[in-house]
């Protein structure tokens, strides 16, 4: 059975008396994408920094990659692009990955050899000898995902990879991290874009105030509030309307709601429909949103806090 690329058995961080990450456990597999999602402020950011030995966790125990988290040449085989990542103005985008390339300790005739193919990869390949000076929020994300990707890492960390970026350079970057599932990688994904995590994720885990309140695969999250919809052509009639309220199905003028986990437990209202002279233009299963999982579980733990 293959170890999973992270495995967090329980992560704590404290700062003097607030607590930043309290206990956290998470499961990362091998190869997939898996989103860190959570609002300003929950530990996402820290978490991550813990894992890389940026911040110093107050207590750890887990793994990455097969050895203790901290492991030196573990970290040799990890790739990072912070929040709000900040290079050198004076550099161009070349000469950012070839810094980047000598941190981790590549030889620089390996490393002038990566660096074209990782700048038409991230789509900078006309703008490489260029200054960070000229470039603008998207492009500097772009050579800063390159930059991750010099050592050729199993597991690549992405910090809101796509902030300040375009609609259209926003759904090149989702190719990308696509493209790093399909090699092999584990990219370990933070970002408050809830639908892009969605597309591209195989695995979510919320953090709220630095506690993980929902975790698993992302069809699986979504499943849990499968429901149905009928529309019927005109308002339901007000005599079926009344008895359909009263068994807990959703009525707002045409359209009928109701929880369900299989089609079997609509038939009855099929049945119903029908035989009040009722005609059917429109029957669809409609699944929660991560975004409306996410709510729910956030506002969950605003109650509970109040």
């Amino acid at each position: 059975m293959t170890s999973p690329a992270v495995e967090i058995e329980y992560l704590r961080k404290r700062y003097g008396s607030f607590e930043a990450l309290a206990g956290v456990s998470l499961h990362v597999p091998r190869g997939s994408v898996f989103g860190l999602l959570g609002p300003n402020g929950a530990g996402k950011s820290t978490l991550v920094k813990s894992l890389l030995t940026i911040v110093r966790p107050t207590e750890c125990r887990g793994s990455m990659l097969g050895e203790a988290i901290g492991h030196r040449k573990t970290l040799g085989k990890t790739g990072y692009l912070p929040e709000h990542a900040r290079f050198p103005e004076y550099l161009t985008g070349r000469e950012v990955i070839a810094y980047s390339a000598g941190l981790a300790g590549i030889p620089a005739v390996e490393g002038k050899r990566r660096i074209p193919a990782l700048l038409e990869l991230v789509g900078m390949g006309g703008w490489a000898d260029k200054k960070l000076g000229t470039y603008s929020k998207g492009m500097r994300q772009r050579i800063g995902l390159a930059q991750a990707l010099v050592n050729e890492p199993e597991i690549v960390f992405l910090d809101e990879p796509t902030d300040g970026v375009d609609p259209e350079g926003r759904i090149e970057i989702r190719k990308m991290i696509e493209g790093m599932r399909e090699e092999g990688r584990t990219v370990f994904l933070n970002s408050h874009l809830l639908q892009e995590v969605e597309q591209v994720a195989d695995q979510v885990a919320i953090l709220v105030r630095g506690r993980v309140i929902e975790s698993g695969p992302v069809e699986q999250l979504t499943k849990r509030g499968r429901r149905y919809e009928i529309r019927t052509q005109g308002p339901v009639p007000l005599e079926l309307r009344e008895k359909l309220l009263s068994h807990g199905i959703g009525v707002a003028g045409d359209c009928l709601s109701l929880d369900a986990d299989d089609a079997g437990a609509i038939q009855p209202v099929i049945d119903a429909l029908r035989a009040a002279g009722a005609t059917i233009r429109e029957i669809k299963e409609a699944r929660y949103s991560l975004e409306e999982i996410f709510l729910q579980a956030v506002q969950g733990q605003g109650k509970e806090a109040a």
